[in-house]
């Protein structure tokens, strides 16, 4: 009796994977990374969608993922985004473990350091999309055009993220909102302006896209 309960564990549990479900409960989810820029980033848009409805599948969250990405990573893509605790890319995305590098900061400004987080995705691990990501009402952005508008300066090196949103400030005359969009834009061209970027865009190996998330819908829009 136990071998015939084995079994037909073994065969319901085929079953449920031909099914189009994990032996976990969940959803089943494609294992194959998308290697074209479009292709992951319709991956990404497929998983906000998801989270912004409410339906996220969580995928890649299970022991097997585990084991499988323990020996060996393959992500499909680089988000660049802010540090803020609502913004996290994994939920936003609905994606798992393994799928993503993220690279974060405040108001995802970039220093050398940063820079070279976010090319170890494209040129050690050929990640073909990057994504930098701004999101509504920023904290970091809301206090660096607070500070300039009352020309005051941040303690310590918060003030170094004040003068790296300057640029977006003057630009955007003070409007926070225009700031974070403005950021993300100017994002996005340093880092297709780089010496080992550039030509990966320019081969169509890497495709550099800035979006900003809605807190209040979920959802993700591209900006560049």
């Amino acid at each position: 009796m136990p071998k015939i309960m084995n079994r037909r564990a073994l065969l319901g549990a085929a079953g449920l994977v031909a099914g189009g479900l994990l032996l976990d409960g969940g959803p089943a989810h494609g294992l194959t990374r998308p290697a074209a820029p479009d292709a992951a980033w319709a991956k990404l848009r497929e998983g906000n969608r998801r989270w912004a409805a409410d339906a996220a599948i969580r995928p890649h969250q299970d022991l097997a993922r585990r084991a499988e990405v323990g020996r060996k990573q393959e992500p499909y893509a680089v988000v660049v985004s802010c540090i803020d605790s609502r913004v996290p890319p994994e939920l936003v995305f609905d994606a798992g473990l393994g799928d993503l590098l993220g690279v974060r900061s405040a108001a995802q400004t970039i220093d050398p350091l940063v820079s070279g987080a976010v090319e170890y995705g494209p040129v050690e691990l050929d990640t073909p999309l990057i994504v930098v990501l701004g999101h509504q009402r920023c904290g970091a952005v809301t206090a660096a055009a607070h500070a300039l508008d009352q020309g005051t300066a941040l303690p310590g090196d918060l003030q170094r993220i004040v003068e790296a949103l300057r640029p977006a400030y003057r630009s955007a005359r003070g409007d926070v909102d225009k700031m974070i969009r403005i950021n993300t834009a100017r994002t996005v061209a340093g880092l297709k302006a780089g010496k080992l970027l550039a030509p990966r865009v320019a081969r169509g190996q890497l495709k550099i896209v800035g979006a900003y998330y809605s807190l209040d819908s979920g959802q993700v829009t591209r900006l560049v």
